[in-house]
């Protein structure tokens, strides 16, 4: 028998030698070949088009690339809300039919909270609502994740009494209460000053440090994905297909001169097409 046509057996030789060898992290997230298409009134749009990639536990996982090359709509797809043309999602396994608690979605927008409740009812109200636990329980949960993004002494407050930073920290806290299994973020701090934009950057990163919760992030700022992804997905223009997946470095264990050398990596990466057209002009 020759060594190609060994029955695999499931064991390494570390094993055979009685050593044991490490398994690899089963994916949270799978997607594969995933072609995803919606109607405009004139045309059929293709947004993406045979994507794969996978997302393990604890990911801080990042769609990167330029608009309209489909992130926001793969996003949308992994939270149920659209079904793929072709290819599947998988979550723990499970085929992603439609919507579920188990993903949980902050969007770019302020207006994401239901203006009518407080604070405090906005983090519980899909607690209550989806029978997870009592009011008295969701309430107590709703101001445990308040106090995770330091908005405790405004739990009684209405949402148009916040800031739009204050806002998303509340969307954060919401999504985050209900304990799901993967974070689903669509450029949550696009419409963020600077400054703001930063110093939300660094709570979330703070709160993953503390829970190492699992999120699958979009954004078209490389900067923003080197600082916030543990890996990198780089999307090319529309429609978007796979161009690369790689490592970020991690804040605090790199060198400004290795950010900069990944962040101008992954700009020839995403542009490099752009380039060559002008070079041929």
């Amino acid at each position: 028998m020759r060594q190609s046509d060994t029955p695999h057996t499931g064991r390494s030789e570390a094993d055979i030698a009685g050593q044991s060898a490490p398994l690899p992290a089963k994916p949270l997230l799978q997607v594969r070949d995933l072609t995803l298409q919606y109607k405009t009134p004139a045309h059929l749009v293709t947004a993406t088009y045979r994507v794969d990639f996978d997302v393990l536990r604890s990911d801080r996982f990042i769609l990167l690339g330029p608009s309209g090359c489909g992130k926001s709509t793969i996003l949308k797809a992994v939270g149920g809300y659209l079904q793929p043309t072709e290819g599947e999602i998988r979550l723990k396994g499970e085929l992603v039919v439609k919507p579920g608690p188990d993903r949980m979605m902050v969007f770019q927008e302020f207006d994401q909270l239901l203006p009518w409740k407080t604070v405090r009812q906005n983090v519980a109200f899909p607690l209550a609502a989806t029978g997870k636990l009592s009011r008295k329980e969701a309430d107590e949960k709703a101001m445990y994740y308040l106090d995770k993004v330091n908005l405790t002494k405004f739990a009684d407050g209405f949402p148009h009494m916040l800031s739009g930073g204050m806002k998303q920290r509340v969307a954060i806290a919401r999504g985050m209460a209900m304990e799901p299994d993967i974070l689903l973020m669509d450029e949550p701090f696009a419409a963020l000053d600077a400054l703001t934009r930063r110093r939300m950057q660094d709570e979330l990163l703070a709160l993953w440090d503390e829970t190492r919760f699992t999120v699958l992030f979009v954004t078209h700022s490389i900067p923003e994905a080197i600082k916030i992804g543990s890996r990198i997905l780089l999307l090319s223009p529309h429609p978007g297909q796979v161009k690369a997946e790689l490592n970020s470095v991690q804040e605090g264990q790199a060198s400004a001169a290795e950010v900069e050398a990944l962040a101008n990596s992954i700009h020839d990466m995403l542009f490099a097409d752009r380039i060559e057209e002008i070079d041929r002009g």
